[in-house]
Order: C-alpha cells, then sequence, then structure tokens
C-alpha cells in the first residue's frame, strides 16, 4: 500500500511539472535527493475540564503527512496532514508521544515529545522573561513546572490579545513595537479547570548608541546639563549644507560657570578598538569658538580623555574632528561630555548658542584638498583619505619601483559590497568635464583580471549630485591604467551633469563583492585632457582586443567564438571577427555579451552592424537589455541583401526609452527558425557600433 501511495505522489509532482514547462523533461533524479523531513515541532493543547482531551498538532518542512503515535495504549498511529492537527483522550500521567514524519519519497525523520495530563493545578512554575542580547525591543520567554501540559504567554502590548502556546523547553519571542512597560503574563495549564499564572513588568528600553544623530524616535536623549549649560533636542533649524537631517541637539551656555556643559551616558562602553577618532557637525555663532569632546569612565569621573578643537566658521555647519588615537584603550568610557568655550562664562544669548549632530567615531583625521593628479608623491602634502564599509586604504610602496609612493587597499573578510575610500577631502578645483572631456584614470595593481572598479565623483558640500561608472581590470599583479567614462553611468545611478560642480572622488574596488582579503595598489589619480578608447568591454565592439575575452553568453542553440576574419576584404579588413553558428533546438537560439557599463543612448540612437553572411535575406536581431531585469529591453531586426560578402546593416533604436539602463546585447539570427549548424547557419559578425 505504502509503495502504491509513494507512486501516486511521484506521478502527481510529474504532472505538476508537465504543465509548468513546455519543453519536455523526463529528469526525475531531484526526487532521489530530496532531503528527509526537517525542524519537526509538535504543540499539546489541553481541554481544562478533567476530561483529559489532548490537541496535538504536528509540524515540520518537506513533509507529506506525519505519524502520531500517541505513547498509550494505543497502539495504531495517527495520520495528520500538515497544518491539520488531531485529538486524542488520556488519562493522567506521562507520556512519550512519537511523530514520525514522511516525505513523498518515503524519508522519515522522528521527534518524541514528553506530554503531561495532570488534573491539578501546574506547581513550581518558574520563568524566563530576558530581553534579547542582540535587539532591545525583543523579548525570550520560557517556563518549566511540575503538572503542566503546556503554557500561554501574553506579552501585554495589544488589546484583546490572543496567547501564544509553548512547551516545557521550548523559548518564544516577541518583538515590541516601542519603548514602554508591558505586563507579561505566563499562565501554565493542565488538564483540569485551575491555572497557575505568573506576571511580570517588561521594560522596553532603546539605550544611547554612537553615533549619535537624534534621529530617532524611540532613543530618549537624555543629556545630564552642569554649571550652566543646557542641551535639548531640536527640530534642525539651519538644514544646509553638510547638515540636512531634520533633528540636532542644541547647547545654550549660561552662567554661573566657565565649564558648564552637558553629557549624555552611552549604552554600552564606547569602543575604540579600530576607531579612535571622534567627528561631530558644530554650528557656531562665530569663528574661533572652543569645542571639547570629552570622554569619562561610567562611575570614576577621574579616568577620563578629552581633546578641544576650534570653530573655522560662522552660521555654517563644518565637520569637526577630535583626534583620540592616545587613548588608553584599556579603560572604559561610556560617557560624553560637550563643554563649548570653556574657560569663558556664558550669558545663555545667540552668542553661546551652539547647534551640534552626528557624533560619531571614524580612523581617520580630517584630510586635507588635493589637485588633480594625485600622484601621493609630493612632500609636504596630506594624502590622508577616508574608509568606510571596512575598507583598510594605507600609504605603501609601488611592489615593483621602491621609489614611488602609492595607497595599498585591503578589502577584507567582512567588509562591505560597498567598500571605498574616499581621496582627501576634495579637489583643489573642480574636475574640469565637457562634453567631450569625460573621463578619468586611475593606475591600478590587481591581484586578478576581471575585477570591477568604480569610481564616483560628487560636489563635497552637496553629496546628493554625484554620477558613478566603473572600469574592469585586465591582468594580474601589473600595473595598468583603468580608464573611467562618466559619459556611461553605472545601472541606477544618476547620469553627468555638466551644470554640477564635481570635486570630491571615491574608488571602490571589487564593487559588489562582500569582502574577501583582496588587496589592491593604486597611484596617479586623473583626469584626462582628450578621451581615449576605454581598455574594458564597451562599444563599439570589434574585437580586435589581445586581453579582454569577450565572454559570449550562449542559448538556445547559438555559439558565438572570436575568430581570424574569413574574407579580409571590402568594408571589413580587421583582423578578428565574431563568428555565430547557430544550431538546433531553438527558434531563438543566439547569444548576448554584457558591457561593463550601461550604454549610453543620450545623443546617438542608431545601431551600425557589419554581417557576412551566406546568404541573402537572413534576419539579424538585435536587442538590448538591462543587466538584471529582462523585462527591460529594445529590439530591432535587419535582413542581409548580400551573400558571401560584408555589408553594414542598420538598426533604428530612436524609440528606445533613454531613461532605462541596457548593458546587454544580444543577438539572435534567423530569429522565427531552427538552425542546424551548417554553413546556411554559419555568419559573421563585427563592428558592432552606435552611429
Amino acid at each position: 500500500m505504502k509503495a502504491l501511495k509513494y507512486f501516486l505522489s511521484f506521478a502527481f509532482l510529474l504532472v505538476i511539472a508537465a504543465s509548468c514547462k513546455k519543453e519536455e523533461n523526463n529528469d526525475t533524479s531531484f526526487l532521489e535527493t530530496a532531503a528527509a523531513p526537517d525542524k519537526l515541532t509538535v504543540l499539546f493543547e489541553i481541554t481544562q475540564d478533567n476530561s483529559g482531551l489532548v490537541t496535538i498538532t504536528p509540524g515540520g518542512e518537506g513533509i507529506s503527512f506525519f505519524e502520531v503515535f500517541y505513547g498509550d495504549a494505543t497502539t495504531t498511529p495517527a495520520k495528520v496532514l500538515p497544518g491539520q492537527n488531531i485529538q486524542h483522550t488520556y488519562a493522567e500521567g506521562l507520556y512519550n508521544v512519537k511523530i514520525i514524519a514522511h516525505n513523498v519519497t518515503g524519508k522519515t525523520t522522528e521527534l518524541i515529545k514528553q506530554l503531561t495530563v495532570s488534573f491539578r493545578a501546574p506547581e513550581n512554575l518558574v520563568v524566563s522573561a530576558v530581553i534579547d542580547p542582540v535587539n532591545n525591543f525583543k523579548v525570550n520567554v520560557s517556563a518549566t513546572a511540575l503538572y503542566e501540559t503546556n503554557f500561554r504567554v501574553y506579552y501585554g502590548d495589544v488589546p484583546n490579545e490572543v496567547p501564544v502556546s509553548f512547551l516545557e523547553g521550548a523559548t518564544v519571542s516577541h518583538i515590541y513595537a516601542a519603548v514602554g512597560a508591558y505586563t507579561l503574563r505566563v499562565v501554565a495549564l493542565s488538564g483540569g479547570v485551575a491555572t497557575t499564572t505568573f506576571t511580570t513588568t517588561i521594560t522596553i528600553t532603546d539605550p544611547v548608541l554612537l553615533p549619535i544623530t537624534f534621529e530617532s524616535l524611540t532613543v530618549n536623549y537624555t543629556f545630564t546639563n552642569f554649571g550652566g549649560g543646557a542641551v535639548t533636542r531640536i527640530n534642525n533649524p539651519q538644514s544646509s549644507g553638510i547638515n540636512t537631517s531634520s533633528k540636532v541637539g542644541r547647547m545654550v551656555k549660561s552662567a554661573p560657570e566657565v565649564w558648564a556643559g552637558s553629557l549624555i551616558s552611552i549604552g554600552t562602553p564606547i569602543d575604540f578598538s579600530v576607531n579612535r577618532v571622534f567627528r561631530m557637525k558644530v554650528f557656531s555663532p562665530r569663528v574661533g569658538a572652543k569645542v571639547l569632546l570629552k570622554v569619562e569612565n561610567q562611575t570614576n569621573g577621574g579616568i577620563f580623555f578629552e581633546k578641544e578643537v576650534v570653530t573655522t566658521v560662522a552660521n555654517t555647519w563644518e565637520d569637526l574632528a577630535f583626534d583620540f588615537r592616545t587613548i588608553n584603550t584599556a579603560n572604559s568610557y561610556q560617557k560624553v561630555v560637550l563643554i563649548f568655550d570653556n574657560g569663558t562664562p556664558g550669558d545663555g544669548s545667540a552668542n553661546f548658542t551652539f547647534l551640534f549632530d552626528d557624533i560619531r567615531q571614524t580612523n581617520q583625521m580630517p584630510v586635507g584638498l588635493l589637485a588633480l593628479p594625485v600622484t601621493f608623491d609630493l612632500p609636504g602634502v596630506n594624502y590622508e583619505v577616508t574608509d568606510f564599509g571596512n575598507n583598510q586604504t594605507i600609504a605603501a610602496v609601488d611592489p615593483t619601483n621602491a621609489g614611488n609612493n602609492v595607497k595599498n587597499t585591503t578589502k577584507p573578510n567582512g567588509a562591505e559590497t560597498w567598500a571605498g575610500t574616499t581621496i582627501g577631502a576634495g579637489f583643489t578645483a573642480p574636475i574640469p568635464f565637457t562634453a567631450t572631456k569625460t573621463q578619468m584614470s586611475i593606475r591600478v595593481y590587481s591581484p586578478a583580471a576581471g575585477i570591477r572598479v568604480r569610481l564616483k565623483v560628487e560636489d563635497r558640500t552637496h553629496n546628493a549630485r554625484s554620477v558613478e561608472t566603473e572600469a574592469m581590470t585586465q591582468a594580474a599583479n601589473t600595473w595598468e591604467t583603468l580608464v573611467f567614462d562618466f559619459a556611461n553611468q553605472s545601472s541606477g545611478t544618476a547620469a553627468l551633469n555638466l551644470s554640477y560642480t564635481y570635486d570630491m572622488a571615491s574608488v571602490f574596488f571589487d564593487f559588489g563583492i562582500a569582502g574577501n582579503g583582496k588587496v589592491f595598489f593604486w597611484d596617479d589619480v586623473s583626469f584626462l585632457a582628450t578621451n581615449v578608447v576605454p581598455n574594458y568591454l564597451v562599444l563599439p565592439l570589434d574585437f580586435q582586443s589581445t586581453t579582454y575575452p569577450y565572454p559570449f553568453i550562449n542559448f538556445g542553440g547559438g555559439n558565438v567564438t572570436v575568430v581570424n576574419n574569413p574574407n579580409a576584404t571590402g568594408i571589413n579588413t580587421s583582423t578578428k571577427v565574431g563568428k555565430m553558428v547557430k544550431n538546433a533546438p531553438e527558434i531563438w537560439g543566439g547569444s548576448f555579451i554584457e558591457l561593463v557599463n550601461p550604454i549610453n543612448f543620450s545623443v546617438l540612437r542608431t545601431f551600425k552592424v557589419k554581417v557576412y553572411s551566406p546568404r541573402v535575406g537572413a534576419k539579424l536581431l538585435l536587442k538590448v537589455e538591462n543587466s538584471t531585469n529582462g523585462g527591460i529591453f529594445f529590439e530591432k531586426e535587419a535582413t542581409t541583401t548580400t551573400a558571401n560578402t560584408w555589408e553594414e546593416l542598420t538598426f533604428d533604436f530612436s524609440a528606445i526609452n533613454v531613461g532605462n539602463f541596457y548593458s546587454k546585447v544580444v543577438l539572435i539570427f534567423d530569429f522565427g527558425t531552427v538552425g542546424d549548424g551548417s554553413p546556411n547557419f554559419t555568419y559573421y559578425f563585427d563592428d558592432i557600433k552606435l552611429n
């Protein structure tokens, strides 16, 4: 009988598979490798009427049905389908209930859970209700008791709450939506009417942590004022420049003390293991105002470290840096203290009113403005850079020339996919982009070929104004000059806007890939006075590169290779061309290649392709697609008019939606006809370009 049951299940799966795919697929080997049922659970619910009626609800993953063995004198198991339950009446006692889960191939997994059936009230109820160590809004609950069958927990945060049931040995969790004090109640149930209840108060708080941004709706930004200082959290009255956040801190310094200020306690000791530079945005009423930032031990004010800096602008946000690189990291510091104009009593006027925001840690001191090209070789120039996303950049020596200073960037394990490095604090003058001068270059020494490198330029006073583009390394462990053409921006990013000021740049190695320890050397960040053909895959595709492999992806029977030109005559005397052989089985057999950056259709919208066809009337479909969404595309078809000679076909893309991004170039010859791989379905093509 079991064999028949499994056969029927197997046949049902085949019917579903056949209905979902047009092409025939008789491969059923996946059933042989199907995993056994997993993550088995069981829940007991007992009726509180001394009847001993228990509802048993099994659960799990990858399950066709359950067998439930009650653990009493009943020998025949009950069959339960996923999502269903079964009831059974027990006498008082302890029972080992066994659950056997079956999948469609007959594989099984077993779970045994003890069931207590008692008609007396549960005793010795002990409840654990603790705040999760990772999520301050989450409580984890477990319980033990004598004579209980199961527990129900009420978290106390919604009216008419439906309790959550759980068994002894299990932990259930709940995430509260807001800070506050909640009455949590756990009820232990047996088979009798009487229950036992435990009640406690759960207090949800959101501690202050670095960075302090004042933006959270749940954090209590309570400062402790002293000596005449008074800090409040207010709406940003000066939303401009480098600080357009909605909330900021305001310090009003009044009499009587020259050291008047305010402090705030951090929820955990400050971690100085890596980041030992504090940054804070300040809006001062005058140039030369002193700002003291101090950290203290939570209980011993004699353990502290402090630095003072001076504002350099008035009535403008500036980002101040406090060098804590010599702090004693063996001590614990949990208070942040702010004193403005230490040594001078305040009068509470506008002249002693300061705004501050974004108190945070970094690992870099402020860097200076740099002039292009950036060579890292000029004496007296501060070439410090700013890493983000856990990147690690240091000054280094050229691995091939000990006399050349370069930068060394490591993207370590755990670094973000977007980890990068900002070059200095910006450039002394805007990058002089024009309609015909849109390129920059960086010399790179990469550990491998085929690695994407992204370059972003932006307005350092208005970082929403930016443009990003990518290049790709062509060699390993040798210097090469990567060219970045900002006329072709990366997918999903803004286009080059010649009305903007671009005076800051950031470089991202292995962009889009999480850190894995790769190390890069780089040098000579330059603006190109004359545009050149980038040394990576871009239009036009002429197949002449000796470093890039032209990685076409074939589909449906199409097969593209790069070969010597079989007929270097007429309009095409180049040495290398593309060759497409169309085979069975699909009428749409073809191939595509993905460019490093999207195609720029802002000006040119006519494609030209040189084709060598075995016959007159062969069709070529040229299609462009989005790199991640094949539903975003545009295509045109042209027909050959000559045989066994080179001709140039034209494709009108004037109606394309230029608001989309297209980086895949797709070629399909004789769309609608199945190829046979013969010379009659062998085509050559070259010089794919926008005209």
